[in-house]
């Protein structure tokens, strides 16, 4: 396996791993698990907040909402496939970001 493609697996692990810890935390403070519904509630500092948690915890809201539409809505392999992409995508540009902030904060040297 090449450096760059065991950087990109790694920093794909990071994405779905924070937007795991993301989601876990935001269920067990809020006692739901966490929607895009999310936007629509409340003023605008909580829509700002919102806003900033979803880029982050997409990919695994994403997968969650993938899993239990093929589960209890029978929906087919093509659809399913589409939302890992476009999940694997977001959590493969939502690590490099974090990555890329802790090693400007000194926290990751690579």
């Amino acid at each position: 396996m090449s450096p760059e493609a065991l950087n990109s697996l790694l920093v794909l692990s990071f994405g779905f791993a924070f937007a795991g810890v993301l989601s876990t935390g935001y269920q067990l403070l809020t006692a739901q698990p966490p929607s895009f519904l999310i936007l629509g509630d409340g003023a605008r500092p909580k829509a700002v907040a919102s806003v900033l948690f979803l880029v982050f915890a997409a990919p695994f809201i994403i997968m969650r909402n993938t899993v239990r539409g093929r589960r209890l809505q029978g929906r087919g392999f093509f659809p399913a496939m589409i939302a890992t992409l476009v999940a694997g995508f977001w959590a493969l540009m939502s690590g490099t970001v974090l990555l890329m902030a802790l090693q400007v904060v000194g926290i990751v040297h690579l």
